[in-house]
């Protein structure tokens, strides 16, 4: 297990993508790292593997960079590179929505930690008595490989698909605590922004999505594995990829 992987992401607005793909890219190359960046007017997304030397060095050259400064990344461990060449890629948006309305740089919907959340899950409320809600916010083959204990899931096939679907169900949330997750943030955090904008009042977005909790709590009231977008497939929970594959 000599490969460390890591992911994160910042919304922070981005004017020079060109010159950063150039540098991001010669950077990777040269540590010999593989994997995706993903570069969008709206922000960054980083899929990295590579030896523990490249994989500070790289999060070093981008936290030496003050809009990337505060970058927490994931990790876990592999045997081998999940990823088969490294790509610098310049994108609309970190994750599809289509929704131009929602900015996270804006504003961020409060989070839960994962502490906090195993305690309320725990609980069976949160730290009021509200009943708890866990909102996924993932795609269906996503959902399949393993997702939260009673969560509520739209079986979409696309993220984009995901607003008007609350839209329908926006109702069901009134006197509720809901806490949307997904795999690493991303998703949850725009699904959360949104569901504030639109009227519903208790709203939290798992602090590092699905990947974050399983590195600090384990797999408490989570059923199954965890979809991740590499050659690993699926994550067990304590972050080694498990026997089964999930495809899409």
């Amino acid at each position: 297990m000599s490969i460390v992987n890591i992911s994160c992401y910042k919304f922070v607005t981005l004017t020079d993508r060109e010159a950063l793909r150039a540098d991001l890219t010669a950077r990777c190359l040269a540590l010999e790292l593989k994997g995706t960046i993903l570069l969008a007017p709206e922000g960054i997304n980083v899929f990295l593997a590579g030896s523990r030397e490249a994989i500070d060095a790289i999060v070093d050259t981008l936290r030496a960079d003050p809009r990337f400064a505060d970058l927490q990344p994931k990790e876990s461990l592999s045997a081998e590179p999940p990823f088969r060449k490294m790509r610098v890629r310049l994108k609309k948006e970190i994750i599809t929505m289509k929704h131009p309305l929602i900015r996270p740089e804006a504003g961020r919907a409060p989070s839960v930690a994962a502490a906090t959340l195993k305690h309320w899950l725990d609980r069976g409320c949160d730290d009021e008595g509200r009943p708890v809600v866990m909102l996924d916010t993932r795609n269906d083959y996503e959902v399949a490989a393993g997702t939260f204990d009673n969560a509520v899931d739209y079986n979409i096939d696309i993220f984009s698909e995901f607003l008007p679907r609350l839209a329908e169900q926006r109702d069901d949330y009134a006197g509720k605590t809901v806490v949307s997750f997904c795999t690493g943030g991303i998703r949850c955090e725009k699904v959360a922004i949104h569901m504030k904008a639109i009227g519903i009042e208790r709203v939290y977005q798992l602090e590092g999505g699905i990947l974050k909790y399983f590195e600090e709590v384990g797999g408490a009231h989570y059923h199954g594995d965890c979809f991740v977008f590499d050659e690993r497939g699926v994550l067990s929970a304590d972050l080694q990829p498990a026997s089964g594959r999930v495809h899409r």
